[in-house]
């Protein structure tokens, strides 16, 4: 895997995050939820939290939460190739929660103000871009790159979980995406443990978030990528499911997690696309479409990849009509 200058002192800001935060309590910020909320500048300065800047920058992004880690690398290759746009708001969160509280109606942020109308969206889901299509929001998209689902453990294993027939053991503590918001549950992980004929036990058939689907036994987040890593390494979970590439970001980064891998077709591999398109309302239309067209190029291809998404094919990153 590459890694940047950028990306090492990021971790090291992290790290020195947690290791400044109190143990035994959690909160909001003890999981990073902050850095969710990234300002790029074109001279290289990141902001956090700055949620005016939906309002200004020069392109501004919802984005599913689960590529926070491509951030740095990607805008800032795109920005060094297009240096006119001086700034660009990225947020990355659970892309329903997006959609719900944030497109559909006036959001907030930390009690601020949200743009409705960021340049562009995307999701794990293809449905979310339907139903703005539906409402005159969006008219056009791409699939721009491909997950799979993976199971995120403590350093070593030392549960000894071997795979995701093991979520339906009685001796672990879970902590896994919520059903209502959080598109890696709600479209896949949800029907991996239905396959597997576990969804009841592991899930109590709850439907809520930031609370216990089964009580000490499962915990479902409100954003998972920041949370379960941060419950796993303050011994709060055994396990809990992922996107491949959240373990790579958190191995990469010295977490002390690893993951287990689940096979095909488990893993949702075939199924899992990652939607993007512009919004009508959008204020830098010109900018939305450069940054589509960029996401097309190999060097943006790649970035994706050496952070263990999977390529999108030619085909796939032609933009086209959303359909019906």
């Amino acid at each position: 895997m590459k890694t940047t200058p950028m990306k090492i002192l990021s971790s090291a800001y992290f790290l020195m995050a947690l290791l400044l935060y109190p143990v035994a309590g959690y909160s909001a910020d003890d999981a990073g939820l902050n850095h969710d909320y990234r300002t790029f500048q074109a001279n290289g300065k990141i902001a956090y939290g700055q949620i005016g800047d939906s309002y200004t920058a020069d392109l501004v992004m919802y984005l599913a939460g689960n590529q926070f880690m491509v951030m740095e690398d990607l805008i800032g290759d795109f920005q060094g190739k297009n240096p006119d746009i001086k700034s660009i708001y990225v947020e990355t969160i659970p892309p329903g929660q997006i959609l719900k509280q944030q497109l559909l109606k006036q959001g907030q942020i930390d009690g601020q103000d949200t743009a409705q109308n960021p340049d562009l969206f995307a999701s794990v889901n293809l449905g979310h871009l339907k139903k703005l299509h539906a409402k005159g929001l969006m008219s056009d998209y791409i699939i721009y790159t491909h997950n799979k689902l993976e199971l995120m453990v403590a350093e070593g294993n030392p549960k000894a979980i071997k795979g995701p027939e093991d979520l339906a053991r009685d001796d672990l503590v879970q902590s896994h995406p919520n059903p209502l918001t959080e598109g890696i549950f709600k479209f896949y992980g949800a029907q991996m443990l239905k396959d597997l004929g576990i969804y009841d036990k592991v899930t109590g058939d709850a439907k809520c978030k930031s609370c216990w689907a089964v009580k000490d036994k499962t915990w479902f987040t409100s954003r998972h990528h920041r949370e379960t890593p941060h419950r796993i390494e303050q011994g709060e979970a055994d396990v809990g499911i992922v996107w491949t590439t959240e373990v790579v970001y958190g191995k990469e980064s010295g977490r002390k997690i690893d993951g287990v891998a689940i096979p095909a077709p488990y893993n949702q591999q075939d199924r899992v696309g990652y939607a993007i398109g512009p919004l009508t309302k959008g204020r830098n239309g010109k900018n939305a479409n450069r940054f589509l067209q960029y996401l097309a190029t190999d060097a943006a291809q790649d970035i994706y990849a050496n952070h263990g998404f999977i390529m999108a094919t030619a085909a796939e990153l032609k933009i086209k009509p959303i359909p019906e």
